[in-house]
């Protein structure tokens, strides 16, 4: 199936689409989104909002899209830096885009560290102390997705403002009470995490009839929950799909490669191109699909607005 677009560039339509389109090379990385970290070198991190402010209390920023069910953006982690542990009411998730970060779950003073590199992925459990730090010595570049529109305030719970900095920077764990990442581990807060940590090497590789690769991280097959499904796509050269519809929205944001978005109402068509770190957020309802019209394979992270399967089976175009 070919698809013309049929929209001109000052369409509705058009006019909607590039609305909910975010790119790249129109962001900019706030230094400033956390307000706690003011005066504590050690905790700088910078945010490139898409959907949502995520845990930083900038909701008012008019160029990050309106979020639905989650909040996506982008944050940069210099080596040597890291977030003082806090705790969220909702999940959240961490995907490794570039670089290596160490993860720390605290609770009672006892602390499981897990390193995640490229493409691996952690979902934080709800009410649970974590926090992350950069060991390495090449900046982290990491996706964060927070599971509600629009989450409370963090609860801090060892910042270095009321906390001794090698304490702060431990996640609270006193010396001799950091634990390593074991999936096959007898303690309480290694057998939690594990339940939370997505290896990208250890996922099946779902081939869709319609030509392209899932990997399921948060989702029937993946870290079963009850709020958004979570996956990474695969899309070969011209591959695509015919257009789908969900209940709720969803989010392609472009890891490796390029690929075109298309939305359809009423019988009139637009199309968007996106390349790497773009994203468009599709609301729910809204007829869309993807194809990959460059030479190069694209990867692409896909946020999907409730845990619930839609039944969608994925038509090649």
């Amino acid at each position: 199936m070919t698809i013309h677009t049929t929209a001109t560039a000052t369409s509705a339509l058009a006019q909607d689409l590039a609305a909910h389109t975010g790119r790249f090379t129109d962001k900019s990385f706030d230094w400033n989104a956390f307000p706690s970290n003011a005066g504590f070198d050690d905790l700088a991190r910078a945010q490139m909002r898409y959907i949502g402010a995520g845990g930083s209390p900038k909701v008012g920023d008019t160029t990050t899209l309106k979020p639905d069910h989650f909040t996506l953006s982008l944050i940069h982690k210099e080596p040597g830096k890291y977030a003082a542990c806090h705790s969220h009411e909702i999940e959240e998730s961490f995907l490794i885009i570039d670089g290596v970060l160490v993860v720390g779950w605290e609770k009672d003073g006892e602390v499981v560290e897990v390193k995640l590199g490229a493409k691996d992925m952690i979902l934080n459990a709800r009410e649970i102390g974590h926090g992350f730090r950069n060991d390495g010595v090449t900046p982290v570049l990491m996706s964060i997705s927070v599971d509600v529109g629009k989450p409370l305030p963090p609860v801090y719970h060892y910042h270095p403002k009321e906390h001794p900095a090698e304490l702060a920077r431990s996640f609270g764990a006193a010396p001799g009470k950091t634990l390593p990442f074991d999936r096959n581990g007898s303690h309480p807060l290694q057998k939690l995490m594990a339940q939370y940590v997505v290896r990208h090497n250890e996922l099946p590789t779902i081939w869709e009839r319609a030509g392209f690769t899932r990997k399921v991280y948060v989702g029937e097959g993946g870290i079963e929950h009850d709020t958004c499904r979570k996956e990474m796509l695969g899309i070969p050269s011209r591959v695509g799909i015919k257009p789908i519809v969900r209940d709720v929205e969803d989010a392609y944001l472009v890891l490796e490669g390029s690929l075109t978005v298309g939305w359809e109402d009423n019988g009139e068509t637009v199309e968007v191109e996106l390349g790497p770190r773009d994203l468009v957020k599709t609301p729910a309802g809204r007829r869309h699909w993807f194809r990959n019209n460059s030479a190069a394979h694209a990867t692409v992270w896909s946020v999907i607005g409730s845990a619930e399967a839609d039944g969608i089976v994925y038509e090649a175009a």
